[in-house]
């Protein structure tokens, strides 16, 4: 097939590093969510811990190399608070089931009766398998903060704007099999921010996952609304590009089937 925009770049999933409680991944996966560098108390209101708690979590992923640790820039008196940010994931583990991604879903797409509609439950029992056991979220915002944050452990590098309503995906760790199969790959990947964000206490159907919707980067819309064009550059419930010549194919949330252009 022939998608014109090659979309996100590669991303990693999970490093090889030693067991992680329960609550340091969850700040590894709040910290990951962030697009650029963040304080402790920033990340403290946004995990719901008390400050020593997450600057102890903090500390010691800088110790494991999952995080990097720098000073703010100098504002007045008194010393720079330090900012923290997660470094990117390794690739190798992931490129390895990328490959078994690519075969899966081939075997989808030749087998299934409804590619689309299975590739999205699967995503969704991914999504659901992922959060198994979290506390509901306390706020909307919050919920999609830990599906960004989760997304962003997973290895999409997302940038989020300052709501989490809309994030940017700049990467994306299956996208040569999304460039292959993207009616497949894509849907799982929707399914698992509609699982997620459901789980979490969210709307699943304000999810709308816009594949290739930019040249480097994949879009994603968290609070969409279900009838609204607010989703930048297309209609709020997406198309997801597929093999050409499938016709009437329904993408991540329904729609046409259509590679993305790059503008």
């Amino acid at each position: 097939m022939s998608v014109k925009n090659n979309g996100p770049l590669p991303g990693g999933g999970s490093d090889d590093h030693p067991p992680l409680s329960r609550q340091r991944r969850a700040v590894l996966q709040h910290l990951r969510g962030r697009a650029g560098a963040v304080t402790v108390a920033a990340l403290a209101q946004e995990c719901g811990l008390h400050s020593n708690t997450v600057r102890e979590h903090l500390d010691a992923l800088v110790d494991a190399g999952l995080a990097d640790r720098e000073r703010a820039p100098a504002a007045g008196r008194g010393r720079p608070a330090w900012l923290y940010r997660a470094r990117p994931p390794q690739q190798s583990a992931v490129r390895e089931y990328a490959g078994l991604a690519t075969v899966l879903a081939g075997q989808i797409a030749r087998s299934s009766a409804d590619p689309h509609a299975d590739a999205l439950a699967a995503g969704e029992e991914w999504g659901r398998a992922l959060v198994a056991g979290q506390e509901p979220a306390r706020t909307p915002k919050e919920a999609r903060g830990r599906v960004l944050a989760l997304l962003g452990e997973i290895g999409f590098a997302p940038e989020a704007d300052e709501d989490a309503r809309e994030a940017r995906l700049p990467r994306c760790p299956f996208v040569e099999a999304a460039r292959e199969h993207p009616g497949v790959i894509c849907n799982v990947h929707a399914g698992l921010a509609r699982a997620g964000l459901a789980a979490l206490g969210g709307e699943a159907e304000r999810v709308a996952l816009h594949p290739f919707a930019e040249p480097g980067a994949c879009r994603l819309l968290l609070d969409a609304a279900p009838d609204g064009p607010d989703a930048p550059g297309g209609p709020a419930v997406p198309a997801v590009p597929t093999r050409p010549g499938t016709p009437g194919g329904t993408g991540a949330s329904g729609g046409t089937d259509r590679p993305g252009e790059p503008r």
